[in-house]
Parts: C-alpha cells; sequence; structure tokens
C-alpha cells in the first residue's frame, strides 16, 4: 500500500494576488465604516426620540391647561367619573392618543384619569413642581407602568395656580419606534456597504490590470530588482512623465549629463539647455542610436515611449571608443605614411647607391644632405611658431601624414602661440579635428594645400585652418557642427559626424566659438576662438628663437 500523504494543514491569512486582498480590505473597510456609521446613529436616536415624546406630552399638557373652563369645573365641582373634568380630559387624550390625561388640584388629587376607580385619590408621584409654577419633562414610573411624562401647573383665570396637568405617553411606543426605525436603518447601510463592495471591486479591477495581477511581494521585490538593475549598469537611463518632465536618473545618467537630484521634476530643456542631447531627450529628434555631445563626452541615445504616455532613454559613452577609432584612423594612416616612406626610402637608396656607385661623392652628399634638411626644416618651422609640445608634435606627425597624401600641410607666418595653454589636451582634439578634415576635403585636388594658423592676443587663442578643398556650401555652415551629419561614408569601426561639433562644444565650454567661412582662393576656412585659453605672460622674457636657446645653453657651460 502506498503511504498516505499527510493531511494538508490550513493556513488562514491574506490571500496572495493583490486584487484579492485590496477586494478584500475595501470590502472590510466599507463594512467597518456602515456599521460604525449605523451605531452612530443609533446612539442618539434613543434620546432624541425620548425627548420628542416628552415634549409632546409637554404640548398636550399645555394645551389642556389653557382651557379655563376645565380650571372652572376643579375649582367648583367635585372629583368623579362622570364629572365634566373626566370628560373633557378622555375627549382630549383620545384625540391626541396619550396614555392618560390626569387633571389633579392643589393638594394633588385626581380629577382625571383613564382608570376611573384612580379619580379621587392622590397621585403616584411628587407634582411639587408643576403646583409652584414649572413646566416639567421627564421619564417616570406610574400607575399605568413607564411613560413619557409632561407637566404643567393649571392656572385659574385670576392666574392663580389651582391644580396642575400631567400627560403620559406609553414609553412602549416610544421603543416601538425605535425598533421601527432599525430595520430600514440597516437597509440603508446594506445598500450603501453594497454600493462600496461594488465600488471596491471596480476598483480593484482597474489596480489587477494595471498591476497585472502581481502580489505585494513580487511588486516589492521588483522594486528592489529594478533600482539594483538601474545604479548597477554601466549606462545611463532617464525616465520622463506624460508632461515631458524627468522623473528617475540613475547614476550613470548623471554622471554623463553632469546633473543632478535638482534636475528632477524640470523639463530637459530646463536641465540641460538646448542642444542635441535635449532634442533627444524630449522626443524632438527620433530614430536609434542618436549619437549626441555632451561635454567632453560623444554619447548614444535611444529614447522609447512608455504606455503611460513617457518615454525612458537609454544613454551610452562612446568617448572612449570615438577616442580609439581616430587612434586607429591616425595609426593606419601612420602606417600608409610608413609604407610611402619606405618605397621613397627604397628609391631614394637606390639613387644614393647609383651615385655612389658612379663615383659621384659630392652629389651624394648634396642629395642626403637635402632629405634631411627638408624634413628637418619643417619640424624646425613648427617649432618655433608653435612653442606648446603637445600641439607642435601633433602638427609635425599631420605634416609627415599630409605629405604621403600628397597634401602641403604648412604653419602660417603669422602663428605665433607660447607655452601657456591652459588646456593642451583641448587645443590638441580641436586643431587635430580640423587638420584631419581638411586633409580629407583637400587630398586628391590640384595643389592640394592645407594651412594652420594660430595666434595669440593676450589670453585670448584663435585658430584658424584653411583648406583647398571644395569647400562647404553656404547653406550648411551650421549644419556641419550638428552631431551626426557629415558628408564622408561612415567607417565600420565608428560614426561619423563628431568631429566638428565635438570642436565647437569645447570652444563654446570655453566661453568662445567655432565658425566656417569660405576661404580666399576657395575651400573652407575654419575658425575657432578660445578666451582665457593662455595663461597670464612670466615676468621673465620668452625665448624667441635659436639664437635665444644657444645662448641660454653656452651660459649653462
Amino acid at each position: 500500500m502506498s503511504p498516505t500523504p499527510p493531511a494538508r494543514r490550513l493556513r488562514l491569512g491574506l490571500p496572495r494576488r493583490m486584487f484579492s486582498q485590496v477586494l478584500l480590505m475595501q470590502v472590510a473597510i466599507a463594512a467597518g465604516v456602515a456599521v460604525l456609521a449605523t451605531g452612530l446613529f443609533l446612539a442618539p436616536l434613543g434620546n432624541q426620540l425620548d425627548d420628542q415624546a416628552m415634549r409632546r406630552a409637554l404640548a398636550i399638557a399645555q394645551t389642556t391647561a389653557v382651557d379655563p373652563q376645565i380650571a372652572e369645573d376643579v375649582v367648583n365641582t367635585p372629583p368623579t367619573a362622570d364629572g365634566p373634568v373626566q370628560r373633557e380630559a378622555e375627549r382630549i387624550r383620545e384625540a391626541t392618543r396619550a396614555e392618560y390625561i390626569v387633571v389633579m388640584d392643589w393638594r394633588g388629587v385626581r380629577w382625571s384619569h383613564p382608570t376611573p376607580d384612580e379619580i379621587g385619590r392622590t397621585v403616584s408621584t411628587d407634582p411639587g413642581q408643576a403646583l409652584a409654577g414649572h413646566a416639567v419633562m421627564q421619564i417616570d414610573d406610574g400607575t399605568l407602568g413607564r411613560t413619557a411624562r409632561g407637566k404643567v401647573p393649571l392656572r385659574d383665570s385670576a392666574g392663580d395656580i389651582v391644580g396642575a396637568v400631567s400627560v403620559g405617553i406609553a414609553y412602549d411606543s416610544v421603543r416601538a419606534r425605535l425598533i421601527h426605525a432599525i430595520p430600514e436603518l440597516l437597509a440603508y447601510a446594506g445598500g450603501a456597504l453594497a454600493v462600496g463592495a461594488l465600488a471596491a471591486w471596480l476598483i480593484s479591477r482597474r489596480v489587477h490590470r494595471q498591476t497585472r495581477d502581481l502580489a505585494f511581494s513580487d511588486i516589492s521585490a521588483l522594486l528592489a530588482e529594478r533600482e539594483a538593475m538601474l545604479h548597477g549598469i554601466r549606462e545611463g537611463v532617464v525616465a520622463l512623465d506624460r508632461a515631458g518632465r524627468i522623473r528617475l536618473l540613475n547614476d550613470e545618467a548623471r554622471r554623463l549629463l553632469g546633473i543632478g537630484d535638482e534636475s528632477l521634476g524640470r523639463s530637459p530643456d530646463e536641465a540641460l539647455g538646448d542642444g542635441r542631447t535635449t532634442d533627444v531627450l524630449a522626443g524632438r529628434v527620433t530614430g536609434t542610436d542618436l549619437l549626441t555631445v555632451r561635454g567632453r563626452r560623444v554619447l548614444v541615445a535611444n529614447r522609447m515611449p512608455t504606455d503611460d504616455g513617457g518615454a525612458v532613454a537609454t544613454l551610452r559613452d562612446r568617448t572612449e571608443l570615438e577616442q580609439l577609432g581616430r587612434e586607429l584612423d591616425s595609426t593606419r594612416g601612420l602606417i600608409d605614411a610608413l609604407r610611402a616612406q619606405d618605397h621613397e626610402h627604397a628609391n631614394r637608396m637606390h639613387t644614393l647607391l647609383g651615385l655612389l656607385e658612379l663615383e659621384m661623392y659630392g652629389d651624394a652628399m648634396d642629395f642626403v644632405g637635402e632629405v634631411v634638411g627638408d624634413h628637418r626644416a619643417t619640424a624646425e618651422q613648427i617649432t618655433e611658431r608653435i612653442r606648446d609640445p603637445l600641439l607642435a608634435a601633433l602638427l609635425v606627425g599631420k605634416a609627415t601624414v599630409a605629405a604621403e597624401r600628397g597634401v602641403a600641410l604648412v604653419v602660417s607666418d603669422r602663428t605665433r602661440l607660447p607655452d601657456r595653454l591652459v588646456d593642451p589636451g583641448g587645443v590638441v582634439t580641436i586643431v587635430g579635428n580640423l587638420v584631419d578634415n581638411a586633409l580629407d576635403a583637400a587630398a586628391g585636388t590640384p595643389h592640394a594645400r592645407v594651412e594652420v594658423e594660430s595666434r595669440a592676443e593676450g589670453t585670448t587663442v584663435v585658430l584658424t585652418v584653411r583648406d583647398t578643398g571644395p569647400g562647404v556650401p553656404p547653406g550648411q555652415y551650421e549644419l556641419i557642427f550638428t552631431e551626426g551629419w557629415s558628408t564622408k561614408e561612415a567607417p565600420a569601426h565608428r560614426e561619423r559626424g563628431i568631429g566638428l561639433s565635438l570642436v565647437r562644444r569645447l570652444a563654446e565650454r570655453q566661453g568662445g566659438g567655432a565658425t566656417v567661412a569660405r576661404a580666399q582662393g576657395g575651400g573652407a576656412e575654419f575658425a575657432v576662438v578660445l578666451p582665457e585659453a593662455l595663461t597670464e605672460p612670466d615676468t621673465e622674457p620668452a625665448l624667441t628663437g635659436p639664437a635665444d636657446r644657444s645662448a641660454v645653453k653656452e651660459e649653462s657651460r
């Protein structure tokens, strides 16, 4: 025989589904409110009914006491069961449906009573307050049981108190009214509870659809997982609500965009200012893997709308990849240049070997001096006019690459740049991008030439790069500085349309700007102004040429 499975223990508690939990809690709240409201209504209802009964009894007593004939009959006739006072009191009692109407003299002797045998006897309760001229309302026990009573003094035509009138209403009728009101009240409470339960069911259904019937524990776990994911991934995440305001930023987005908690609740325009990054986040620029520049960072942005009318944007940092791509391009250019130089060097070696075999030693020496002198002259020309070592090294390398591409890279005679750059790396980036674009534009054109000019005006640096390429159409003078815009085909390892945008951003970051115009004689002329790019000059005189450096060397010896 197979073993008997253990009995499952009954577990009491809240249901796991959110729909059931919300419905159960709301129905419980509605039921509690209905019971509380019913109790609060019934609690004062008994007192209100008692008060109404006593006031009704008092009103009947006052109406009876104002009849002057009753007061006259109390004074002039004896208390009998068929007397005029008894007849009038019974008439009023039957008309008002009171339990009793007792008329008494100043001694408390009854002149009327529903039970005729009680006429002529003293009342069972103290009539002292009524005989003293006061109106009395009370609930008390008497010969006819518990009643709601009203007592007033009875006055003759002269206004003297000659007795009192006591009217009673059976307390059982008051209790019956209260009991009769309870079912009606419970019906109203039940109707309110039913409406509340229906509303709770509708609300629970809406919550069920919006939360996909997840349990509270599941939602809590999802929230914890979301927080861990958002702050752990290496992509920036920006969430916007249906009004276009930023409602969430993860750590990477704060780093890439350079903003913090103060941007929450604000639109991208208010938080970031004008620019392509703002346009992408706001949805004014659409597409996938959109390139944008924020400060010195090159970002790839994607924006996805959400069901609630908002959107979620992701940002990836491509700065290092772009730099690697540029280094790869430079390396490939250098390899091509070395390959060409190797070929040219082989030709020169063959020429030199031929001169030596022909014993033309003088011509061989002149040939070697000419070859070495050309390269040395170019390097000295650049270093004489540009004192910053990074920028000078860049231009010397670019000159070699340009020569192998058939382009003459020259430094303008007006170039004078001291070694006082505040941000040499930024200037190298600007000049490198401009020269690369100029070489691409000028390569393959007749008399290809690129001219670089850099001069200092106080602490301001003015950079100008001219080429003999086809130039830029006037209608595209601003468009070429837009991220992602390029007329050249993008290589497989990186995107195009970043260099000029980065140049303008770097210039604007220093309070300057970048412009393009048509160069004299054709081609394009790019100008970049960098205010405060130089430190203040030292008090010692700057070296101006080889003669100065030679003098320093002689003194050091």
